[in-house]
Parts: structure tokens; C-alpha cells; sequence
């Protein structure tokens, strides 16, 4: 058997609990993806998914927040999937990534549709643990709308349909899907609509089970999940104490069997 340990984190650009990221500094904002970078470090993750995380954005300091964190992290490997990207005076670059000890391969990212403003998508990677190929997806749906959240699910199973049916001899087990997910909570919502397809793998587990993710400081939504498939145990999971975003970390501890 063997560990792997993944963190999925909404780090809402870096802004931590200001409304706006626009309103700070470069350096105000590099100070606070420091802290970040620590709180990665005690939680000695060997995945992070990121969700909202900038490149190069006019609201975000211009610079590269994937590369400060990884440089402060010292993870291996990282992966950037952008959907959202609009030049000009104003300009945005930002959406989800990976930052994993194990090389991150045939990484894709996928965007749900094109706007410029707000768009969401997910980003796929595979790595090899301890002699095993895991897939995995990282993902961000719609905020507001369960009809665009559920049809955001439809593409996300169709993508990992084409990839089963394209890489299946070359995977251990069935993709572990993470992210936020910004549902409801109701039954018909995009937790138990993604379940639902990916009954196509298998049998599949939504953690945690239970606490609330958002907002931080006095959290009452349960936004952030990991879904893993039956053939990985799931040796806890738990919601990290945080107010470094608006978004509380999700810690699960995984081995594959």
C-alpha cells in the first residue's frame, strides 16, 4: 500500500479575506501567498489543487502566483490550466493548477465556456505513485446557476469518458475528482449529478462527509469536495482551520491499494 495525500484549496487570488483583490499591493499580496506557502508545507500534501489562482493578472500583482507558491512550497512539478484570459489594459490570466511531487503528465486544461470575465473550467493531469497511475481533475463550476453547474458536470464526464476509453489500460484506478464545486447542497445539485456519471467507473465516495468549507471565518456551505473511487481507501479527510482565503483547505489522505 501506499500514501497519497491531496489538498484541494479555493485560494480566491490571493486576496485572503478582502473583498476585492484589486485593492492591494504587489507586495502585500506576495506576503500573503508566503503564508499560504507555510500552511502547504505544514499539511505536506504530495497533490495541490488550486482553484483561482492568477498568472499574470493587472488585479493580482502581474505576476506568476503558481510559480511564487511553488518556489516557496518547493514542490517538484506544477501545472497551470487557465480559463480565463483577456489582454489589454485590464488584463486577466487566471483559473486552476497542480502542484505535485510527482510529475504532473498528459496535463489538459478545459475550459466550460468563453468568456473573459469569470469563466470556470477544469484541469486534467495524471501522475505515477509509487508504481501506480492515478488520473485526476481538478475542477471549478458555476457559482450561481445549478442549470450551468449540471451541464458543466455533463462535460466534465465526457472528457474522462474519452480519456477512459483512450487511456484505460494505462490506469491504475478510476479518476479522483476534486475542486470546488459551489453546489447547493440539494440532492439534484453538481455533488450528485458528477456522482451519478461517474457511477460509468464505478463506485464512488464525496468527502468530506460532513463541516462547511465557505466562508471561512464562520464557514455554513459545504463548497469542497474529493470524490474517490471505491478502489482507493480513504484513510481520512478532514477541513483545514484556516482564514488565509475565503475558502477552507480540504485535506484527504488516500492509499492505493
Amino acid at each position: 500500500m501506499s500514501r497519497l495525500r491531496i489538498v484541494t484549496w479555493n485560494i480566491a487570488h490571493g486576496r485572503g479575506l478582502r473583498p476585492i483583490q484589486g485593492f492591494q499591493s504587489r507586495h502585500s499580496m506576495q506576503a500573503h501567498l508566503r503564508r499560504m506557502a507555510a500552511m502547504l508545507t505544514k499539511l505536506d500534501a504530495d497533490v495541490v489543487a488550486l482553484q483561482e489562482i492568477d498568472q499574470d493578472s493587472s488585479w493580482a500583482g502581474n505576476f506568476d502566483h503558481l510559480a511564487y507558491l511553488r518556489e516557496h512550497t518547493g514542490y517538484a512539478h506544477s501545472l497551470h490550466g487557465v480559463t480565463t484570459r483577456r489582454g489589454g489594459l485590464f488584463n486577466l490570466c487566471y483559473g486552476n493548477a497542480f502542484l505535485s511531487r510527482y510529475e504532473l503528465e498528459e496535463g489538459e486544461a478545459v475550459t466550460f465556456g468563453k468568456r473573459t470575465l469569470g469563466e470556470k473550467g477544469f484541469l486534467f493531469a495524471e501522475i505515477t505513485a509509487q508504481g501506480r497511475r492515478v488520473p485526476l481533475i481538478n475542477l471549478h463550476l458555476h457559482y450561481r446557476s445549478r442549470t450551468a453547474r449540471l451541464d458543466q458536470v455533463g462535460q466534465v464526464f465526457r472528457y474522462l469518458a474519452q480519456r477512459h476509453n483512450a487511456r484505460a489500460p494505462y490506469w491504475s484506478v478510476p479518476p479522483v475528482v476534486c475542486g470546488d464545486f459551489n453546489t447547493s447542497g440539494k440532492a439534484s445539485d453538481a455533488t450528485a449529478g458528477l456522482l451519478a456519471e461517474l457511477e460509468y467507473f464505478g463506485a464512488y465516495g464525496l468527502h468530506p462527509q460532513g463541516g462547511r468549507t465557505f466562508p471561512s471565518p464562520l464557514p455554513t456551505r459545504l463548497l469542497d469536495f474529493v470524490l474517490v473511487p471505491a478502489e482507493i481507501r480513504v484513510e481520512r479527510c478532514e477541513i483545514v482551520r484556516s482564514w488565509l482565503s475565503d475558502h477552507r483547505p480540504v485535506l484527504a489522505e488516500l492509499e492505493l491499494t
